[in-house]
């Protein structure tokens, strides 16, 4: 395996996570994949000396730093709107993010008659997050915790159950379809007990 060899390989490789990070839904991910193509990239280029490509990658990596520790920061920005079950934008978001939520959650059903407690999260206005739940004393029992794609990376939980633990609530269990969703609930230190996933504020 000679030099050159393993230099255009390296190159390949930067080259190829740049184009994965294309891929990604979430914004995180795709800055931090993008960063680090980015990163091998500019080592590429400046080991065959194309300075202006070098260039070019570098400031790719630092504006994608900027945006991750902007992004970092995000959680002060998120607000959250208790709503009715009825609720325009309530409904209309369950409706338009269904096919994501259907995914996510495979063979979920909602029953909106047994919700008491709906909440629509916002980032500077925009709708991020929806999360449906039965509260029964200092309990909620969570039917639907959803993240859009682009704010996938676990900010919007730790946000979420910090509201819920000012508001009261000293548990949250979990019980629908987890395939898609345990790396969440593990990022948000669930523990299963019983088939059931409990979380204490």
């Amino acid at each position: 395996m000679t030099t050159h060899f393993i230099i255009e390989a390296f190159g390949y490789l930067g080259s190829f996570l740049v184009l994965v990070s294309m891929l990604m839904t979430s914004v995180v991910k795709l800055r931090i994949i993008n960063t680090i193509g980015s990163v091998i990239f500019t080592i590429y280029a400046f080991i065959i000396k194309s300075y202006p490509t070098a260039f070019m990658n570098f400031c790719l990596v630092m504006i994608n730093l900027h945006f991750l520790f902007r992004m970092s920061k995000m959680g002060k920005d998120y607000e959250i709107v208790e709503c009715k079950n009825d609720d325009t934008l309530l409904q209309y978001l369950l409706r338009h993010y269904k096919g994501d939520i259907d995914k996510i959650f495979s063979g979920i059903a909602i029953d909106m008659d047994q919700i008491n407690k709906a909440y629509v999260i916002l980032c500077q206005g925009k709708p991020v997050g929806v999360s449906l739940g039965r509260k029964d004393g200092d309990r909620l029992d969570l039917k639907l915790d959803y993240s859009i794609p682009e704010f996938r990376d676990f900010s919007i939980g730790r946000f979420l159950f910090e509201h819920l633990k000012n508001s009261g609530i000293t548990t949250v269990s979990y019980s629908g379809p987890d395939e898609n969703h345990k790396a969440y609930l593990d990022s948000q230190d669930f523990r299963k007990e019983n088939g059931i996933y409990i979380k204490n504020l």
